[in-house]
């Protein structure tokens, strides 16, 4: 592979946490001069390969996704303007929420608001996609209304861009139950004509590999997709901490829901569940007007 092509795979370069992992024949390449002699032996034994080929098959996969996953949704894509300030702030705030959050619990708390906690957070990352999908619309919409003709124009273009990617990222997610259903569904067909479960693998094998590429895909796209607004951040600058400012309010809502009050007295019960919301629509605030003062970003026409 060229030395000098920026985002490669190499030395110095972030590995695989890089902008690009190498192929299976570029990782070849450079582990054949590596590789000695008794280390060839043991690679060529037949019962070594029961082991390589899936790895290197699963390797493939991941590859192939994540190439497709971060066309589709860029993993900076939701910088619109690169403001390290705004950034900052951000990481602070939300440092400042999780260790406020964890001093409540500590003060408050008991064991069981602890689990609860937990599962809240883990309700959270698997609402977030489709909440995001639903208001995202809904902020788009509203930016319409407020934009002027030229600015609507533009704005029609990437939101055509963005819903097709959005619409890969349904399909991906809709297919995974549908073909996991599928696989099982052949295999105890084929247990039940055959009598034995291992009748047909391979036939299993083929079908299971596009749902192994569509878990990685998932996998690598559902972080930059969430971080990006589903491609929204393309549509409007401001879009992002629009969105943010909005997400923010209905996961309050759903937490209250699920969860009830927070631990504490009744003032600690009330900062806790509208100090993060205010404080998150606040920094989204002052970024939108950061936004308009240094880049000319205007939400109304």
């Amino acid at each position: 592979m060229p030395q000098g092509r920026p985002g490669s795979w190499g030395p110095g370069r972030g590995g695989l946490r890089g902008a690009e992992w190498p192929s299976v024949r570029e990782l070849l390449r450079q582990g054949r001069g590596r590789t000695s002699g008794c280390m060839w032996l043991v690679l060529l034994a037949p019962c070594t390969w029961f082991t390589i080929v899936p790895l290197v098959a699963c390797y493939s996969f991941a590859r192939s996704a994540r190439v497709r996953a971060h066309r589709l949704f860029p993993p900076h894509g939701h910088r619109a303007a690169d403001d390290r300030q705004v950034v900052r702030v951000q990481k602070t705030r939300a440092w400042v929420a999780a260790v406020m959050s964890l001093l409540l619990l500590a003060a408050y708390g008991t064991p069981e608001d602890a689990v609860e906690a937990r599962e809240l957070y883990i309700m959270r990352l698997a609402v977030t996609p489709p909440l995001l999908l639903l208001s995202a619309p809904v902020v788009i919409a509203v930016l319409f209304r407020w934009a002027s003709a030229q600015t609507r124009s533009a704005m029609r273009v990437r939101v055509r861009a963005a819903l097709r990617s959005a619409g890969w990222y349904i399909g991906a997610v809709t297919a995974l139950p549908l073909l996991g259903g599928a696989i099982v569904l052949l295999g105890r067909k084929q247990e039940a004509s055959s009598g034995s479960p291992g009748a047909a693998p391979w036939l299993i094998i083929a079908a299971a590999m596009p749902l192994v590429w569509l878990l990685f895909f998932v996998g690598f796209a559902t972080g930059p997709a969430i971080r990006t607004g589903f491609n929204t951040a393309a549509v409007h600058a401001a879009l992002p901490a629009l969105l943010t400012g909005t997400l923010v309010w209905e996961f309050a809502v759903i937490s209250l829901l699920a969860g009830g009050l927070p631990p504490g007295p009744p003032v600690i019960q009330a900062l806790a569940v509208l100090g993060g919301p205010a404080s998150v629509t606040a920094v989204a605030w002052w970024e939108i007007r950061r936004l308009r003062a240094q880049h000319g970003v205007t939400l109304r026409a």
